[in-house]
């Protein structure tokens, strides 16, 4: 664990009579939470306020520093006895910081935070986001002990309300993510040397129609799905190629294996890479005929939806939970039964031979986000402590 040092905390300027806000979230890899705390830290900078983030660090941490927030390494997210050992660390840090808001993204960080604020005079203001279908209980009610309750999408405000009837509605607001226009420009097209570049690196995805399933390295996220998908469009003569993009993550090397020997055995070994995360996957979205969404639990929000549908490419994805959602209201064509591998390979066909026009996209703004989210942060400072 590294340690926090004042010269650290103290790198971070604190304007007069503005908000200094610290965010508490495991690491800082990938993923949607891990990207939604960034955008707030690079909203509250910009709006002169102090951005302090506390995780186990990451490949995120060089984004967020360059942008003007603090970062202090501080593991809170690993279910451990050695974590409840942190308690302390925690606490020095926020008495030293002494932030108005403390904002708690994931559970057991924001049980750290809630143990670490007990008996501080004057005590911040405690917000969470629940940005997951969290089983419900005890563990996962801490998120819903925020002053203010952050939930992503309309069918995870349900979904909360409905297992935790103790929770007032009104502490619970609806901000969905959103995406910078600026970064992903309806019809965005990389330039020549991009592409070389990026079938000289993988030249197994040259030569048909790209298939981009953007997912991190778990079981609910239907690599499984997609593979079977690929397979399915080769028996029908359709030639396409797979990309499971973010799928390569550490400890992930049983998971990958177990994906390596579907591979193989549908016979679709000369069409399928397997990548880590990239920074680039604004061209990569560019370059595919088609964005796979095929979770097989319901997601909170679906991001990467928006993502594709902003820079006008398809998106196929089931219809259940927050991509069912985005889609019906967005993109209809794209939508399929959950699990139905038939209907699957049918639209996935349709979609490559004649997509639907996209529309350009008016809602789900990234700038929207942030505003609601730092109005949600002025809002709670105005409460009693």
């Amino acid at each position: 664990m590294k340690a926090a040092s004042p010269e650290l905390i103290s790198s971070v300027a604190v304007p007069a009579k503005l908000l200094t806000v610290v965010q508490l979230i495991p690491a800082l890899h990938s993923g949607g939470a891990e990207r939604s705390a960034l955008e707030i830290a690079r909203a509250l900078v910009q709006a002169g306020h102090r951005s302090v983030v506390i995780s186990a660090g990451g490949r995120l941490v060089e984004q967020l520093l360059a942008e003007g927030s603090g970062h202090i390494t501080l593991d809170l997210g690993r279910k451990s006895l050695r974590t409840l050992g942190r308690l302390g660390a925690l606490r020095r840090v926020l008495r030293e910081l002494k932030p108005d808001i403390v904002h708690a993204r994931s559970r057991l960080p924001a049980w750290m935070g809630w143990w670490a604020l007990k008996g501080m005079t004057p005590r911040p203001h405690f917000i969470t986001t629940v940005h997951g279908f969290n089983s419900p209980g005890r563990y996962s009610s801490i998120l819903l002990r925020g002053e203010r309750v952050i939930v992503v999408s309309q069918t995870l405000r349900d979904y909360v309300l409905s297992h935790y009837r103790w929770l007032e509605p009104g502490r619970v607001r609806v901000i969905p993510r959103g995406i910078d226009q600026h970064a992903f420009p309806y019809g965005h097209r990389p330039d020549d040397a991009w592409q070389k570049a990026f079938f000289a690196e993988f030249p197994a995805l040259n030569g048909g129609p790209l298939l981009t399933m953007p997912a991190r390295g778990t079981r609910l996220k239907g690599h499984h799905d997609a593979i079977e998908l690929l397979a399915d469009l080769k028996r029908r003569g359709i030639e396409a190629r797979l990309l499971l993009l973010g799928v390569i993550e550490p400890g992930r090397e049983a998971y990958l294996a177990e994906l390596q020997e579907l591979i193989r055995r549908r016979g679709v070994t000369s069409q399928v890479v397997l990548s880590p995360p990239r920074d680039d996957i604004r061209d990569i979205y560019a370059v595919s005929a088609l964005v796979l969404q095929l979770s097989n639990r319901p997601e909170t929000f679906g991001r990467t939806v928006i993502e594709a549908l902003s820079l006008c490419r398809p998106v196929l994805g089931y219809a259940h939970g927050g991509v069912g959602e985005l889609l019906a209201e967005l993109y209809p064509a794209g939508r399929v039964p959950l699990g139905d591998r038939e209907r699957l390979v049918e639209r996935a066909a349709e979609l490559l031979r004649v997509a639907p026009p996209i529309p350009l996209l008016q809602s789900y703004r990234l700038s929207d986000m942030q505003q609601a989210t730092l109005a949600l942060y002025e809002e709670v400072r105005q409460l009693p402590r």
